[in-house]
Parts: structure tokens; sequence; C-alpha cells
């Protein structure tokens, strides 16, 4: 976008040849069966991700080359064995780099890396089965270069478990909190009582019996006595890690801010002062 824009400025695009460029970049159509949306990351700060779960995984494969090669990095969630294999023998094809989580993927053009903002982003899960979802929620913070810290296993049936690693991620400085929770879903309200941080939850699906697809945890979450805790849908790791995002980005930008101000100020004391003070 940036040098569609240069190239306007400096005269070699016409308006209306600007204009087609910026609608070719905002929306792309692969064979007619995909609307990649390659504006979304300039619009929002968060990138478009590919649902796996659907798609034959060379498409799905395809997709994540096609958003890497045109952005830097494709994202895609959900992941069979089979999506898995077609993204890595797809992205070595196109001599790209793939970082795995549990079920989720980010392909990388050579040399791209995000913008590094100064944010943080903490994520906690009830049950080590929670973690495939958190770690969704950490691809979409790491594509869209804030930091992620990860805890697991730290559910109310142990309660002495989850004190450590909180008290961890607070001293490390997250920003927001994301909290994983299956089964009864209380690990998100818990922590949403004891910080003053805001809190994501995120209903996992698992348990069994009544309320095993996540149900139960979402209730619980829904109705938690925790004033502020916000909630996702079942299993929406994508979800919950934007809506982290969109928080600790703007809290990143509020801090450069500051800091700038108050760098600003130091510089204007030092140049009021008198010369002797100065010595």
């Amino acid at each position: 976008m940036r040098d569609v824009l240069r190239r306007l400025v400096d005269g070699e695009l016409s308006e209306a040849e600007a204009l087609a460029e910026l609608r070719s970049v905002q929306l792309q159509e692969l064979g007619g069966r995909a609307r990649l949306d390659l504006g979304r990351f300039m619009r929002r700060g968060i990138p478009e991700v590919i649902l796996a779960p659907g798609k034959a995984p060379s498409d799905a494969a395809q997709l994540a080359i096609a958003l890497a090669r045109q952005q830097g990095q494709g994202l895609i969630s959900r992941m069979s064995g089979a999506h898995q294999s077609a993204l890595v023998d797809e992205a070595s094809a196109a001599g790209m780099q793939v970082v795995m989580y549990a079920a989720s993927a980010r392909v990388l053009r050579a040399g791209f890396s995000p913008e590094v903002l100064d944010g943080k982003v903490g994520l906690l899960t009830a049950g080590t089965s929670d973690v495939a979802v958190a770690d969704e929620a950490r691809m979409v913070v790491e594509a869209c270069g804030l930091n992620a810290q990860l805890a697991a296993d730290l559910g109310v049936a142990g309660l002495h478990r989850f004190v450590g690693p909180l008290a961890t991620i607070l001293e490390w400085g997250a920003d927001v909190l994301i909290v994983a929770a299956g089964m009864d879903g209380v690990l998100p309200g818990l922590v949403a009582g004891l910080i003053d941080l805001p809190v994501i939850g995120l209903p996992v699906s698992t348990g069994y019996g009544h309320g095993g697809a996540g149900e139960a945890a979402l209730g619980t979450m829904l109705q938690s006595c925790s004033t502020g805790l916000v909630t996702v849908n079942i299993d929406n790791g994508v979800g919950a890690g934007a809506a982290a995002v969109l928080i600790a980005s703007r809290v990143a930008s509020v801090r450069a801010l500051s800091a700038g101000a108050a760098a600003g100020s130091r510089r204007s004391r030092q140049r009021s002062r008198p010369p002797a003070a100065r010595r």
C-alpha cells in the first residue's frame, strides 16, 4: 500500500491506476473459490486467518502461501495432520518457513517479521487439553508483533497450582490475559476477580457428559460473578487472540506516547536551565 501511494505521489501512477491497485491489495480472488482480504491487517491490525476444516489440505495450504507471498505471513488454524503435511510441502516448495503451534501455523515469507510492538499478552489454561485452543490465540498475538507467554494446567481442581504462574505473568508485565478453560470453566472468573487487568475468557470444548462440548464452560463465564470478564465463543482462540491484540496494542501505543512526552519534557527542562546550572 505504501508503494502504491509513493508511486502516486511521484507521478508514476494516475489516480485511477492507484485506486485499481489499492482495490487489488484489499481483495484478491483465487480460482473463483476464495477471496483473500489482504487489507485486513492495514484496517484492523489483525491479519486474516484461514480456517482449515472444510477445505482440502492442498487448497488450505495454497491459501496460506498466497497470503504469505502478498503480505509476509499467512495464518491457518485448526489443521488436521493432512493439512499440516500439505502446508509443510507447499511452504518448502515456495521457500517459506512454517512456524507451528498446536494445530495452527504461520507461514513466513523469507526475511519477513512483523513490526514489534511493546505489548504483552499472558495466556493461562486450566488443563493441558485446553492448550491447542490457547495456542491458536498465541499465534494471532505473535503474528501481530506482540509478546506472548503461556502457562498451562492451572485448573481449580488444584487451586494452589495457578498462584505462582499468575504472579510470574503479572511480574512479566502482561497488559491483558486470556484464560482458557473447559469442564466447568471456573478459572477465568477466578482470575478476573483477583487482578485489575482485562481478562478474556476462552471456553474450550473439553469435558464429558452434560456440557462436554463447552456449553458448561461458556455458561459459567457468561454469568461469572467477576465483573468485567469478557468471554468469546467456544474454542474461538482466534477471536480471543484478536481481542487481546486490540487491547495490548492500544496500551503499547499509549505507553510509547507517554515515553515520548516524558523524554521531550526532560529535554525541555535541560534547555531551560541556565548554563551554570547545567555545568
